[in-house]
């Protein structure tokens, strides 16, 4: 059973633990249900470029005093920016508890946005920013949000573009931080050898120094597409890089759970009928996987893999047909209990550690505005029957809801609409 404990404080702010006596270490996190969805066209990269920031300087700290200030208790830290949140987060020996929090609030309630540090971290982002249009991999998959959710939040890049990050000044930051990081929109997680009691007493005063108001809102996702649609961007490489996307649903909808075990079936591993037809039976790819993402509104599924450009229709082809077979019939008992033992199991593995527990309260909370438990999920996975499977491969794979995105030394993807189209 589950010991997960959470406490709403009278600011709104919200504290969740999952003590794990028999671990040495704590993880604790400060959440902010704010991303790049939240950004208008103009600030783009603004939620992560504040993520950045927060590692800068506070009032009591330079950065440098920063890092050793966890580092030097035997600990670490790290942050991410998503599309609907941000994290900061640290990991040390249990005893230091105390250490952690007194860091991450200050990181988190009084860093200084100083000019010069905002100047020297554009730099920085923009860097990244190349660092990642380089790796065509992770261009692709860039180029295939655009391609999907085109002239929205959820199209653009995390990090932004050059020409936002120009226009991200210290007034736009700042304005951005204080309409979002509020504390009816934060959430502090720690997971590992905590009591409740303790974590609560010792965040409650950490309320006082954050901005009341309203949760923000995100532009909802607008759906216009009719048909496939195909974007290329032509580079000299020495394979393409393919990403194939079907959308899906939110966040909230039942059949999460049965396309949850359908992408297993299709691509999420090595047993899996996209690797085994492409890679092991044809060797067409050497890489080759299948992956989900669900937000509050909406979702996809996309099927990445890098091959020779002269096999490119063939392998859309191989990939469109085990689709189909899905939609056709549904898997056996065996191969979808096969399915069921491997989710299970990765459930199970990556909550072993302190730090994944701390992610999964953060995550479900923000989420879903409670935590629902592992024993929950897995129990929904395993009352999957096999006609759901199909019934939602059916659903979802239309040509309507079909978008590929190619980074490739091709000059043109004339034809593979057609082909996404039957």
């Amino acid at each position: 059973m589950s010991q997960h404990r959470v406490t709403r404080l009278p600011s709104g702010l919200t504290v969740a633990t999952m003590p794990m006596p028999h671990m040495a270490s704590v993880s604790l996190g400060l959440w902010v249900g704010v991303g790049s969805r939240y950004e208008p066209a103009p600030l783009n990269g603004a939620s992560h470029f504040i993520e950045h920031m927060l590692f800068k300087g506070t009032r009591r700290r330079s950065a440098k005093q920063i890092s050793e200030d966890i580092e030097g208790i035997g600990g670490s830290s790290n942050a991410f920016t998503s599309e609907e949140n941000t994290c900061f987060y640290a990991r040390a020996r249990h005893d230091r508890f105390d250490e952690l929090l007194d860091v991450l609030a200050d990181m988190f309630l009084h860093s200084c946005f100083a000019p010069a540090d905002i100047a020297k971290e554009r730099n920085v982002i923009k860097e990244e920013l190349a660092m990642y249009t380089d790796q065509p991999p992770y261009y692709v998959q860039e180029l295939l949000n655009a391609t999907q959710w085109p002239d929205q939040p959820l199209g653009r890049s995390i990090t932004g573009s050059e020409a936002t990050l120009d226009r991200l000044g210290h007034a736009q930051l700042l304005r951005f931080l204080h309409t979002h990081y509020l504390a009816t929109n934060a959430l502090i997680t720690a997971a590992g050898r905590v009591r409740h009691e303790d974590v609560v007493k010792a965040c409650t005063p950490l309320q006082d120094h954050f901005k009341r108001g309203s949760r923000p809102q995100f532009q909802p996702v607008i759906i216009r597409q009719t048909e496939p649609r195909v974007a290329l961007c032509t580079r000299s490489v020495e394979q393409t890089q393919m990403a194939l996307g079907v959308r899906t649903c939110a966040r909230h909808d039942e059949r999460r759970f049965a396309l949850r075990l359908l992408n297993t079936l299709l691509g999420e591993n090595t047993s899996s009928r996209l690797f085994q037809v492409l890679r092991e039976d044809r060797g067409l790819t050497y890489s080759i996987s299948s992956s989900l993402s669900f937000f509050h509104d909406a979702g996809d599924l996309v099927i990445s893999a890098g091959l020779d450009s002269d096999q490119l229709p063939r392998t859309l082809r191989l990939m469109l047909r085990e689709m189909r077979r899905l939609i056709g019939q549904a898997p056996s008992r065996t191969e979808l209990q096969r399915a069921k033992d491997y989710v299970v199991g990765q459930i199970d593995l990556s909550l072993e550690n302190t730090e994944n527990q701390m992610l999964w309260l953060g995550e479900q909370l923000l989420s879903y505005g409670k935590i629902i438990s592992a024993n929950e999920i897995k129990a929904r996975l395993c009352a999957v029957k096999p006609a759901e499977i199909r019934a939602v491969a059916r659903d979802f794979f239309q040509p309507e809801r079909l978008n590929l995105a190619l980074v490739s030394p091709l000059k043109s993807a004339a034809g593979l609409g057609r082909l996404l189209a039957v």
